[in-house]
């Protein structure tokens, strides 16, 4: 299994320190305490501090002054959805820009994504502010054209005058977590909390899909008309009941963009299909390629041609090796390295420069720093960003010119061979073969179906998502996704016996969670049954904001009794936690209880 590495207190409390002195923000920390209040409260990823929620300095390196301007960000995009809401209903033409600008801002603010105060105090904020503006005065020339009075908002949108991130991180304040908590109480605030972040998933996705020319305008009012109403819930409230019903919706629309998502992906790069992958390097110039665009690997792979650069996939780029318009060019090497949060030990020793397409970025280290490079919502000060054209494209020129500087892979140097992993298990190749599965099941052959996956992280508690599929029986079949499968996808399943089928189908990354639910769907219907039918467990571990889009699904699509861990979201109030747990049999995982969830499972 990956090394777990979880930091002594004194060693994060000194990281902490030194990480507010490059910022330069221990004025505005020091100025929050002495009013009572802390530097920033971020609790949505699974990391968050003592579950509760980072105060000081985000466990991921988020600053106060990004933590803080990413609130007020939201909070503007939540008012920007009020007028674009109220526009689309008097029937304004639509703004492309405003509906793309909802997903990649929203994007920018997920875990891991961007933590550049310069990108957020002069581009995604002042964009937003402009975007409400034009949103909010086609509302008003609508309502004048028809000779009708505009809907009164009751509260005044917030005024930009300064890009100085200090004083937007002070101004964002009424913005946060605990001021919602203050008005609402934690309870419904944290269902605000679950609603936002799942929107933030669900952006990442549709993210990606427009990238491949995939978008729906269904999602845009969908996302609109939620955002709106978090926007004025202090004015129009909403109970609890209506708030998990917003929630559930919010799973839906995700059903709906992921599915968007699997077109653009096999449309362009045709169905996965089971692949060898290399994980071994070999002698040659080469480039690291990292996150979840397939979009910026084809046009880096078609840029690379000819030159005797090799490119290797990273973390969750892995699944690319399985599309066939990916695997078609021989310099896709083979992928290097594990999961995310291993980065920093695995960028240090690549010969080549990286670059990272979506999340997850950590703070780069002084010794690769220099030749790494952020492109889409991803961005860190200091580090070069590759920006898009009037016409969308991108030049990747200079990481192609450092690739040809740096020395790559050198004979003498090779790390040691490691075995190759398997991919491409998509829901087309799996259905390809859906008779041998049915009739494995009938005859007994197939005991269980375990869908083990989701993402990665340092915790030791993890652990629990390989012990399962260690203990898993060999008559099981195990269906994996995401960066969790790195627990474990290097261990040697070998086949169902009796049936010629492998064991361990990896099915992608969390972005190709539409393919499980596709194979679920399908085997239902063989069975008659519904998906909680099935002889089917699910165990899902967390980390990010697509993770929670994910949960909202299965939960949208009925699916019941699903283990989540390592800790339940921080931002769980106690009457969702006894609705999740009761009534829909969700449990955390325990790296304890792993015999004894199994067997509960298999009965």
């Amino acid at each position: 299994p990956p090394p777990i590495y979880t930091p002594k207190p004194t060693m994060l409390r000194l990281v902490k320190q030194a990480s507010a002195a490059r910022s330069g923000l221990r004025l505005l920390s020091l100025a929050s305490r002495v009013r009572g209040q802390p530097a920033m409260f971020c609790m949505q990823c699974e990391q968050t501090e003592h579950n509760t929620g980072c105060t000081t300095l985000g466990v991921c390196g988020k600053t106060p002054a990004v933590a803080n301007m990413q609130d007020l960000l939201v909070e503007n995009v939540k008012r920007m959805s009020v007028w674009a809401d109220l526009a689309r209903k008097e029937g304004v033409p639509e703004n492309v820009e405003g509906n793309r600008f909802t997903i990649q801002s929203l994007f920018s603010c997920m875990t891991n994504v961007n933590f550049s105060e310069e990108k957020f105090a002069n581009e995604f904020i002042p964009k937003s502010v402009q975007l409400r503006d034009q949103y909010h005065k086609a509302y008003l020339d609508a309502c004048q054209a028809k000779g009708k009075s505009p809907e009164k908002v009751a509260s005044e949108d917030w005024q930009l005058t300064s890009n100085s991130p200090t004083q937007l991180a002070e101004e964002a304040k009424p913005f946060g977590v605990l001021a919602r908590r203050e008005k609402f109480g934690e309870e419904l605030a944290g269902l605000q909390e679950l609603i936002t972040y799942g929107i933030k998933g669900l952006s990442a996705y549709a993210c990606h899909a427009a990238m491949l020319g995939r978008e729906s305008q269904n999602v845009y009012n969908s996302l609109h008309s939620t955002l709106s109403q978090l926007a004025q819930l202090e004015y129009k409230p909403l109970d609890f009941e209506s708030l998990v019903g917003m929630a559930l919706s919010v799973g839906g629309t995700n059903v709906e963009v992921l599915a968007m998502l699997d077109e653009a992906h096999t449309t362009s790069f045709g169905h996965p299909s089971p692949q060898s992958v290399l994980t071994t390097p070999v002698p040659g110039k080469c480039i690291l390629v990292s996150g979840h665009d397939l979009h910026d690997l084809h046009k880096l792979l078609k840029d690379t041609e000819g030159l005797g650069i090799n490119i290797y996939t990273h973390g969750e780029m892995l699944p690319a090796h399985g599309y066939p318009e990916l695997k078609k060019f021989p310099h896709l090497k083979g992928n290097y390295g594990g999961p995310w949060q291993l980065q920093k030990f695995e960028f240090a020793k690549f010969p080549g420069p990286i670059l990272m397409t979506t999340n997850c970025l950590i703070e780069p280290r002084k010794s690769y720093k220099g030749h790494i490079y952020t492109c889409n919502q991803v961005g860190w000060d200091g580090v070069t960003h590759i920006k898009e054209d009037k016409h969308g494209v991108k030049d990747f020129s200079g990481l192609i010119a450092k690739a040809q500087e740096m020395p790559g892979f050198e004979e003498a140097k090779l790390p040691k061979d490691t075995a190759p992993l398997t991919v491409g298990f998509g829901h087309n190749f799996v259905l390809s073969v859906a008779d041998k599965v049915i009739d494995g099941v009938r005859q007994g052959h197939i005991s269980h179906f375990f869908l083990i996956g989701g993402c990665d992280g340092n915790e030791a508690e993890r652990s629990y998502f390989r012990q399962l599929a260690l203990a898993a029986p060999p008559s099981s079949m195990i269906l994996t996704l995401g960066c969790g499968k790195y627990r474990f996808n290097r261990e040697q399943f070998g086949e169902v016996p009796n049936t010629g089928l492998p064991r361990l189908l990896d099915m992608g990354q969390c972005n190709d969670a539409y393919s499980a639910v596709v194979v679920a769907q399908e085997l239902a219907k063989a069975f008659n049954t519904d998906i909680n039918g099935l002889p089917l467990s699910l165990a899902i571990s967390w980390f990010e904001q697509k993770a929670v889009a994910d949960l909202l699904s299965l939960l949208h699509l009925g699916v019941k009794n699903i283990v989540l861990g390592p800790n339940m979201p921080a931002f769980v109030g106690p009457k969702l936690a006894g609705l999740l747990t009761e009534q829909l049999g969700l449990k955390a995982s325990n790296v304890d209880q792993v015999e004894e969830d199994l067997k509960r499972m298999m009965a």
